[in-house]
């Protein structure tokens, strides 16, 4: 009977010891994962009215909810944050055709579908009036009241011949890619619209 109890014990100190260093071994993992913040980041890279209203509706309403919240606006989304009066843009034929098939502001903006030649964009609109729903120019300047981080992409301005000045105000400096992947990384959410 000893020789079975020291067995146990053995097997017993062995699995217990085993288990502290399997513990050890994910506490070390864990502490290494990225702690995750109470942050919503969208990337916003489309520029049709019914990409900028769901963009603009989470961001103000993360923010409103206490969540951190940032919009990086890239490709066709940069031109929701077109001053309205800008129209054509860029240094070459290329980047000017490319302003003037792209309405700039969100106040312009197509529906991805059911545009019937404007009529589209103007009865979504109507409903929303009647409805009480903020338009997508309101939601962009209570998001700059709320501190969501508006941040046009870099690369896109260079691409399509976009200045800063182009840009509406209470916009911060623009980024390029490696630091909007950086905004997502340490996000609870992360969106692309």
């Amino acid at each position: 009977m000893s020789t079975t109890a020291t067995t146990e014990t053995e097997l017993e100190t062995t699995s217990l010891a085993d288990l502290l260093q399997r513990v050890e071994v994910l506490e070390a993992e864990q502490s290494k994962q990225i702690k995750k913040k109470n942050k919503l980041t969208i990337i916003a890279w489309g520029g049709n009215l019914d990409q900028i209203w769901p963009t603009t509706i989470l961001a103000t309403t993360a923010a409103a909810s206490g969540m951190e919240s940032s919009v990086f606006f890239t490709f066709w989304g940069l031109f929701a944050i077109v001053k309205p009066e800008v129209r054509i843009t860029g240094e070459n034929w290329m980047q000017k055709m490319m302003s003037v098939m792209n309405p700039g502001s969100a106040q312009k903006a197509k529906l991805s579908r059911y545009h019937f030649a404007g009529a589209g964009p103007a009865m979504f609109k109507k409903l929303a009036q009647d409805h009480h729903v903020a338009t997508p120019e309101e939601l962009i300047a209570l998001a700059n009241d709320l501190g969501v981080r508006l941040i046009p992409c870099q690369m896109t301005m260079d691409l399509l011949g976009l200045k800063r000045e182009d840009l509406i105000d209470g916009l911060e400096e623009p980024i390029g890619a490696a630091t909007a992947l950086a905004e997502m990384r340490d996000a609870a959410v992360s969106l692309f619209i």
